[in-house]
């Protein structure tokens, strides 16, 4: 899934390469991909691309005041082409095509565009087609952006305080903090030395701080990895620079112990004993819970 830095690089990557264009047309193959309908998303047509933000995980791309926004799911992906005059058109139901947005023609008579496409039978790519990006749910729930300078290790003590929830989970609740997913919390845990079962509440102030820190760093040397790269190369880059998440069998890097996985929740999470958990592996619930 397309978390925080990967949507910041491609929302770079698309202020590069769409900001000025004129959108000519949006052709919405995935018809449950389309989540609005007010304004129509015809009424892109003719609209010039005046910026291009990150909300969270949602992308936004401003056509003067309409906004194009969308949300890529698990299995979503934006694709760029160089030139899409010649594509053919798709039919619903066909392949993992989404959304096709095609700009004005160059004058070599090439048309860039992109698509959005959705891997998989869980079809939740969202696009949204609105005036205000607070008029999409998942954009007016959201948490404090945890790249922005009001993420405080104050901001973050008022979030954790109290709170019976496993770290793990909040790390991943996006009304709690905005755009961490599943593997970059597996990534920050790690960095914080931290169990992901470590209840929130129960976090000293040191902790605290330990905890604001690993998130901003793991975040931010994220991004500036993936700054500059080719839409098409962000997941390898971003598997290449995971250290626990998606490694488990594997040593860590860190103290060379194996690389553990647990389930949590709907999917699972992966955790370096020695450096997370006193060498402690920590027990599989969803298993334990099937051997009774």
């Amino acid at each position: 899934m397309p978390e925080l830095p990967e949507v910041e690089s491609l929302a770079e990557f698309l202020r590069e390469r769409a900001v000025g264009r004129p959108v000519a047309a949006v052709d919405v193959v995935a018809f449950q991909a389309l989540k609005t309908v007010d304004p129509p998303v015809t009424s892109l047509a003719g609209l010039a691309v005046t910026g291009v933000a990150r909300h969270g995980k949602f992308l936004d791309l401003d056509c003067d005041g309409i906004h194009f926004i969308t949300h890529l799911a698990r299995g979503g992906w934006l694709r760029w082409r160089d030139d899409l005059s010649g594509a053919k058109p798709v039919r619903p139901g066909k392949g993992p095509l989404a959304v096709r947005v095609r700009f004005a023609p160059d004058d070599d008579g090439e048309q860039p565009g992109f698509e959005l496409t959705e891997a998989g039978t869980q079809k939740r790519l969202a696009v949204y087609v609105v005036r205000d990006p607070g008029e999409v749910p998942g954009i007016a729930s959201l948490g404090p952006d945890p790249l922005s300078p009001e993420f405080t290790v104050d901001v973050l003590k008022g979030i954790l305080g109290g709170s019976r929830t496993r770290i793990k989970g909040l790390l991943r609740d996006q009304k709690v903090i905005a755009g961490i997913g599943n593997a970059y919390s597996d990534e920050v845990l790690h960095v914080a030395k931290m169990s992901p079962f470590k209840i929130a509440g129960s976090l000293t102030d040191d902790a605290v701080a330990g905890l604001h820190e690993s998130i901003v760093s793991t975040l931010r040397a994220a991004v500036e990895r993936s700054r500059g790269i080719a839409a098409k190369d962000l997941k390898t880059e971003k598997k290449s620079g995971l250290r626990v998440h998606g490694r488990a069998g594997q040593q860590c890097e860190v103290c060379g112990d194996t690389i553990k996985e647990v389930s949590f929740a709907d999917s699972s999470l992966q955790y370096c004993p020695t450096c997370q958990t006193g060498g402690k592996p920590l027990a599989d619930r969803r298993l334990s819970r099937l051997l009774k």
